[in-house]
């Protein structure tokens, strides 16, 4: 029987222990979240006190820039200004009190006169003004004094800004004051405004002067604020401090007493515990999410792209990756034809097709705009070559109206470290890769050269594309070299009269060489008859010749080359040829 109470009791013990050990748990998991969560807000407060204080100091500014723009004017007089009320009216704003100068450190002009008589003093040997007067003098900087109690009502502060004009012998002299009364706190009532707005409390204060440790208050939204977070910045001299704090207070985690309430209900099931760690880790990484994440296509931003890969690499420093730079071709065309709805839906689409190639040890980011990135950690380039290109030439589609509307993507990439010694420039490689397929006619892929260089992407790939398309004639780009001419470009009517189908067919026939289009037995003599034109610069930058071209299936055509040389930015000095057939402008000249 005793043997039987014994079990009993140790039956009755475990549950008991498990109720005890989930309800420590459940406690100090709790304590960590309310912990967590008051960091958190402050954290963000802190953020938030920076972001604002900004604000602040771009609105003083606004009231520096004007007696920055006048003190310019009497400079560029050499210390005289034509109609001061007419100049100051310009300046003039709602925040404004007056604008004045004081030649001398004695104001003699104020703007508006009106009310404002009293001003007109030296400022120099005033009691409360002339040693902050004299320090901005003698130190030739902007200083700040206020916040003072106007005569009109309200308070203001004064900015005053020394002017030095050059002597004969070029060293400064001291001209005088441009001097702007700033009401305050109309001037930050914007920044202010939206700082309660967001949900906060403030208290904005500063120095009265660079030469005291005094502070007055410039505006606030309430007196007594509860271990704030306090921001200080510089300007003109003074220290400015804007303490914040959240208008519900710091304990803002009182929701997490409904889930101390449930979580001690479901602790007596061990699954119970666990939902409850991944609830609050859940909200915990959906905030980190969302830093890092593209809203409209949920992949990376180019923040989390940056970290995910700089982790990666920390992980596995001798791993080979591919770098993939990729873009809708003319994503505008699919705004302005189908509007920008169906230009978000390819991007989504896109994004998606990008998670179902690379799916594996891939870190997807959308840069913005149609632009995308990938890194493949632990792959090279032939190993990742075929994925590509089946992921480039995937078809794609938007429903537009009922009918599936196709829409094509171009792609570059690279390897590291075959094409680059840093990570941080394999996007870069691969991104002169994506414009090379662009200058090719767009919808394919291509792999980083090492001859690429950096090119300007504006619009040259639209630009040549259809100027080349529509251009009556065949026409050919390629480096003026007198020893390694590189074919770089050539239109669709030149490749179909070589007998070619397309740009890289046409490329592999004459291996990029200029002279395999003139017949063998004529290369040397056309190319030495190209350089002497250019050379002699008889017909400037031009040269003109007749040769036979050489097509693909071995027969010759009489044309006449009319080169000029050009010089380019990227490529040195390029010769843009037009190719017209002898026979056919002969016939056409006979008829008329």
């Amino acid at each position: 029987m005793r043997f039987l109470q014994k079990q009993y009791n140790k039956k009755w013990m475990l549950p008991l222990l498990t109720f005890v050990a989930g309800c420590l748990i459940l406690t100090a998991f709790i304590h960590h979240s309310y912990d967590t969560n008051r960091k958190q807000v402050r954290m963000i407060t802190e953020l938030n006190a920076s972001t604002y204080a900004e604000r602040l100091r771009d609105d003083m500014n606004r009231g520096v820039a004007i007696a920055d723009a006048l003190k310019a004017i009497i400079i560029s007089g050499n210390g005289t200004i034509d109609n001061f009320e007419k100049v100051s009216e310009n300046l003039m704003s709602d925040f404004v009190q007056s604008i004045q100068i004081a030649p001398d450190g004695v104001v003699t002009e104020i703007y508006p006169a009106e009310g404002n008589e009293a001003g007109k003093i030296d400022l120099l040997h005033d009691e409360s003004r002339g040693e902050i007067c004299r320090y901005g003098r003698d130190n030739n900087c902007v200083t700040m004094q206020g916040p003072f109690d106007l005569k009109q009502g309200g308070r203001g502060i004064a900015v005053r800004y020394p002017v030095y004009l050059e002597a004969a012998d070029g060293n400064p002299v001291f001209w005088g004051f441009t001097i702007v009364i700033i009401r305050v706190p109309e001037i930050f009532e914007e920044s202010v405004q939206a700082l309660t707005e967001f949900g906060y409390d403030y208290c904005l204060t500063k120095t009265v002067s660079p030469l005291s440790e005094e502070r007055e208050r410039l505006s606030f939204s309430k007196e007594d604020l509860t271990n704030p977070v306090t921001y200080t910045f510089e300007f003109g001299g003074c220290t400015f401090n804007l303490a914040v704090t959240p208008k519900d207070g710091w304990k803002q985690g009182r929701k997490i007493l409904p889930n101390l309430v449930l979580g001690f209900f479901i602790v007596l099931f061990l699954t119970g515990l666990v939902i409850v760690i991944l609830v609050i880790e859940f909200h915990r990484e959906v905030l980190k999410k969302i830093a890092i994440t593209d809203p409209l296509t949920g992949l990376l931003n180019r923040d989390g792209f940056d970290e995910q890969i700089k982790s990666a690499i920390q992980d596995t420093p001798d791993a080979h990756c591919v770098g993939i730079q990729t873009d809708i071709d003319d994503f505008k065309f699919i705004n302005d034809m189908y509007g920008h709805e169906a230009g978000d839906t390819a991007l989504r689409i896109l994004a998606q097709s990008m998670r179902n190639a690379f799916e594996k040890d891939a870190i997807l980011c959308r840069n913005g705009g149609d632009e995308f990135s990938a890194v493949l950690i632990g792959m090279t380039e032939a190993e990742a070559k075929e994925k590509i290109e089946k992921f480039t030439m995937q078809p794609r589609y938007i429903t537009q109206n009922g009918e599936k509307r196709p829409f094509y993507i171009s792609l570059g990439y690279a390897e590291y470290p075959k094409d680059c010694d840093d990570v941080s420039e394999l996007i870069r490689c691969a991104d002169m890769a994506l414009y090379a397929v662009k200058l090719h006619g767009k919808h394919s892929c291509c792999a980083y050269e090492g001859n690429y260089k950096v090119q300007n992407r504006s619009q040259l790939g639209f630009a040549l594309q259809d100027v080349s398309r529509n251009l009556p004639g065949a026409f050919l780009i390629y480096i003026a070299d007198k020893t390694n001419d590189r074919i770089l470009f050539a239109n669709q009517e030149l490749i179909e009269f070589a007998g070619c189908k397309d740009f890289d067919e046409f490329l592999a026939y004459t291996d990029q060489r200029f002279r395999n289009l003139i017949h063998p037995e004529e290369q040397d003599a056309v190319e030495t008859s190209i350089w002497k034109q250019i050379d002699s610069e008889k017909s400037g930058n031009n040269d003109y010749v007749k040769f036979r071209f050489a097509k693909k299936d071995g027969t010759y055509r009489p044309v006449f080359d009319h080169g000029r040389i050009v010089k380019s930015r990227y490529y040195g000095n390029v010769f843009y040829v037009l190719i017209m057939d002898c026979a056919l402008i002969d016939s056409y000249y006979d008829k008329m």
